[in-house]
């Protein structure tokens, strides 16, 4: 405990845990350790230490027996230690050995993979005799060692035939493995992925086998990107074909039970991640939505006997359907496209009340609308707890204060404290049971979030109001927002990227720096700078992430209307006024004209923004 939780890592490292190790040393050579949580402390102990092989040692020999609550748990750590040990053989074949015994084990087929690039671009290959064959000979497994691609494909496909034989329902690890490895294989630019066939192929074989799972999308959303553009059409239609519809009534086919339903579903969510929908006009997409509700509406019958607090089979019909109305909003700009919307999700909700995506959604066009009167009730219908108000708050309180409901953001904010208030008696609780059931490794976790939070609670308390005493580690600021709270659908390059989250977390931290310095200089009085910065321009404008992606920050909107300026110049007057009380009025003629002329200027800018308020009111007919 003292070396997860100490400050400084090389106290750790010298003392507390090197004494850690002796005692359970000694405890080992009394013959003391009976319980597997026992084993687990020493094997945590060794690991933190970089003791590798010792704590190999341990995991293999008869201390390692007693690691039995975990499925695999003896094997599992072994394969990491293989892994940190860079002893690429041995892992390539206590992978193997695991995936015989259970092929649909993802974890394994990753450490697989690896293992046989690792020893590709270490130009492997197995000695006959030699110190390294007699190592692997006397490793935890006795296996053969899979050195070339030819040989891992074919022991997949393998393994894919062995799920083919099954009269029960088949697993899916060794078809995804397939289209991981040629994705592997193509990154690498190797020609070897013609061994495992054509991508698409491949695809449809697992869409007619798992289509009829919720699963199916997300499986198959990640490979995507191996399909040209010139295919995706041919794939769509490819999969229409194995969709079971009854025959075509006055418009559409539709399913005869869930599981031709959930087909169908699938196949209109892989549409939408090609982009197909996108690419539609708006004639086009009007139909599409006509289309989706109509398939919503008959998806209803499946669950019309579904208790209030079920979700229904056809509610992603729905959704989709939202999220194409969005489409023609931004497309268009014609805001009766987002009412439609509204009253959708709205209809949608009275059939499944618990369905937290509508609920998302509705909230962050009412947000956008600036209709903030549902949204509190929306949000606590959500019944968030704990960290939640920490990730998914700032859906509230990012436009409660602009729209000026400070009651909402004032009480959304006391939610989140509360988090952070209890933190401590929270947290203890759970290293206490941690400690009880002897589930040590979870308890570095639990003291990693009890300090993450403190750091948080911390800086806030010690916020002063002096500029010296400003110690809030700007650097070290972390996103606890939940940017992907949304379900979406969309293509790669529609979605929210890795820059785009980089860049809000940057901006949003700009916009806290200028709140905090604005403060500061309210308490301190120190004279502003002369020059407005020319970095302003550029922070100015407004940076337009895509709709489900996280709000934009307002600092463009504080530059870009002129906020700061008045700040500034208001602070600069504050200043001028106290120059004035120390000089005196007569001998202050020059700096009662600058105040003079402070005030004019002030003046004008305030009745700008004025105007400029009263002019977007007029517009927007409010």
């Amino acid at each position: 405990m003292q070396a997860i939780s100490a400050e400084d890592e090389k106290l750790a490292l010298t003392m507390f845990l090197p004494l850690a190790e002796r005692m359970v040393e000694k405890m080992v050579k009394e013959e003391k350790i009976e319980a597997e949580a026992e084993v687990q402390l020493y094997y945590m102990i060794l690991e933190r230490l970089g003791k590798c092989e010792e704590a190999l040692k341990v995991i293999k020999g008869p201390l390692g027996e007693k690691l039995t609550s975990e499925f695999h748990s003896r094997e599992n750590k072994c394969l990491k230690l293989y892994q940190r040990l860079q002893r690429w053989p041995e892992c390539n074949a206590l992978a193997h050995k695991l995936l015989l015994k259970n092929p649909d084990e993802w974890q394994c087929y990753g450490f697989y993979f690896n293992s046989l690039f690792h020893i590709l671009d270490q130009s492997w290959c197995p000695p006959e005799e030699g110190e390294q064959y007699v190592l692997i000979k006397r490793s935890l497994l006795r296996g053969p060692v899979h050195h070339t691609v030819a040989e891992v494909a074919r022991f997949v496909e393998g393994r894919i035939e062995s799920e083919d034989s099954k009269e029960s329902h088949a697993l899916r690890g060794p078809y995804l493995a397939r289209l991981e490895l040629i994705h592997r294989l193509r990154e690498r630019g190797s020609s070897d992925e013609s061994l495992l066939g054509d991508p698409l192929e491949l695809m449809v074989q697992f869409f007619a086998k798992f289509g009829d799972k919720p699963c199916c999308i997300t499986d198959l959303k990640i490979y995507l990107h191996l399909l040209s553009s010139e295919q995706h059409v041919q794939f769509i239609n490819r999969l229409s074909e194995a969709v079971p519809l009854a025959e075509p009534g006055e418009e559409y086919a539709f399913p005869v039970d869930t599981k031709a339903l959930q087909r169908h579903l699938c196949l209109c969510q892989l549409s939408r991640a090609l982009g197909l929908h996108h690419s539609l006009d708006v004639d086009g997409k009007l139909k599409l939505i006509s289309e989706l509700k109509a398939r919503y509406h008959h998806g209803l019958i499946f669950g019309k006997n579904a208790l209030k607090t079920e979700l229904q089979f056809s509610d992603m019909y729905c959704l989709m359907a939202a999220h194409v109305y969005i489409d023609l909003w931004l497309e268009t700009e014609d805001e009766n496209m987002v009412w439609c919307c509204l009253g959708l999700l709205q209809e949608g909700l009275s059939h499944s009340s618990s369905n937290a995506q509508f609920k998302l959604l509705l909230l962050l066009l009412y947000c956008r609308l600036g209709a903030f009167e549902p949204v509190v009730d929306l949000y606590s219908s959500l019944d968030a707890k704990h960290v939640q108000h920490d990730t998914i708050g700032f859906l509230l309180t990012r436009y409660a204060e602009s729209l000026g409901q400070f009651a909402a953001a004032s009480q959304a904010c006391n939610f989140s404290l509360r988090f952070f208030h209890s933190n401590q008696k929270d947290t203890s609780e759970y290293i206490i049971q941690a400690y009880k059931y002897g589930a040590f490794e979870k308890i570095p976790e639990f003291i990693a979030l009890r300090n993450s939070v403190l750091s948080l609670e911390d800086s806030v308390k010690a916020m002063s109001l002096t500029v010296e005493e400003d110690d809030i580690p700007w650097n070290n600021l972390r996103d606890n927002r939940d940017l992907t709270v949304f379900t979406c659908w969309d293509p790669k390059d529609r979605q929210l990227s890795e820059e785009n989250r980089h860049q809000s977390l940057e901006e949003e931290s700009v916009w806290l720096k200028m709140r905090s310095l604005t403060l500061r200089l309210i308490a301190s009085f120190s004279k502003p700078w002369a020059h407005t910065s020319t970095h302003n321009s550029a922070l100015a404008s407004e940076t337009m992430y895509p709709l489900l992606g996280p709000p934009s920050t307002r600092l463009s909107a504080a530059l870009s209307c002129g906020s700061c300026q008045c700040q500034s110049a208001a602070f600069q007057l504050a200043v001028h006024l106290q120059d004035l009380e120390s000089v005196g009025l007569e001998e202050s003629t020059e700096l009662q004209a600058q105040i003079c002329n402070g005030f004019q200027s002030l003046t004008v800018q305030l009745q700008e923004m004025l105007n400029k308020c009263f002019g977007l009111a007029q517009k927007r007919d409010w």
